[in-house]
């Protein structure tokens, strides 16, 4: 595929996540990007605008707006050749006390979102007979980790989706790439430790600090640089014949070896990464 002026429409690209820095990849690249966030993060955009990087109100829980910012690209350019399906937030806690609302809230972000974006923009990509769309996953959507259980599961579903989609948009010319980074330097790390600040644990009251560490675990100071990671997954997706798989990032390695582990490992190995090998006494007020 060549790179000059691809018409190519990113979600969630605030500053300081990995979608600002795929937008600027793709535009280093001379592709025509549309970037997108929710309303309140409109402003966290406007720097991209420097490198002629177009922006646009897009919330991937709503068709509407869903509906609205594709129309305008389409109004602008005519097309839409590639679909960066990055728009998603963490969800940390035990599964047996976090909430539901937290747990619906991850699934229509990060699961529903994608495939609302896909079920909008494929019919024009169908149309012209070619396009690529490329869903974020995650290492933990194939190897799930304590302590994050609604996000692993919601990047599982991606997974799920993407090799479905994968073989059914072939008819259509349509790629579909999964996208699997591990340990990438960005906002979520601080997103999902702000957000444990409204729960108060019951069961798993002695493991607050364990919660705390899971949160922030992505964010090690050997994370991969979001900009280097994101220059690697662009040369992927424009090259002319695109794996159906990019797994990129600090901790892939670990990842791999823990798929390929008897299960007894992998338990064991999160049991003493998160402090769960202890023993729980439960208070009679819970």
């Amino acid at each position: 595929m060549s790179a000059s002026n691809k018409v190519v429409l990113v979600t969630g690209c605030a500053k300081g996540g990995i979608g600002y820095e795929y937008c600027k990849a793709f535009a280093a690249q001379k592709c025509t990007v549309f970037a997108s966030d929710i309303a309140t993060r409109f402003s966290d955009m406007s720097e991209l605008e420097q490198d002629q990087i177009e922006t646009l109100v897009l919330d991937v829980s709503s068709d509407e707006s869903v509906a609205s910012a594709i129309k305008t690209v389409m109004s602008k350019c005519g097309r839409i050749d590639i679909l960066i399906n990055n728009a998603g937030v963490g969800s940390t806690g035990p599964l047996a006390e976090l909430s539901i609302d937290a747990i619906r809230r991850a699934y229509e972000i990060n699961t529903l979102g994608q495939l609302r974006m896909v079920q909008h923009v494929v019919p024009y990509m169908a149309k012209q007979q070619s396009g690529r769309i490329v869903n974020i996953g995650s290492v933990v959507g194939r190897v799930p980790t304590p302590w994050a259980g609604s996000y692993c599961s919601s990047k599982a579903a991606i997974h799920a989706m993407s090799s479905s989609l994968r073989v059914e948009l072939k008819p259509f010319s349509i790629d579909v790439i999964l996208v699997l980074p591990g340990s990438i330097r960005s906002n979520l790390g601080n997103n999902n430790t702000a957000k444990l600040a409204e729960y108060e644990w019951k069961l798993y009251s002695d493991f607050k600090e364990d919660i705390a560490e899971r949160a922030r675990a992505s964010q090690g100071a050997k994370a991969t640089d979001a900009a280097v990671f994101a220059r690697h997954v662009v040369k992927k997706v424009l090259s002319s014949k695109p794996p159906k798989e990019i797994v990129f990032g600090h901790m892939t390695g670990l990842f791999a070896v823990l798929s390929w582990s008897p299960l007894w490992v992998r338990d064991l190995f999160f049991a003493t990464r998160f402090n769960l090998k202890k023993k729980v006494t439960l208070k009679s007020n819970l």
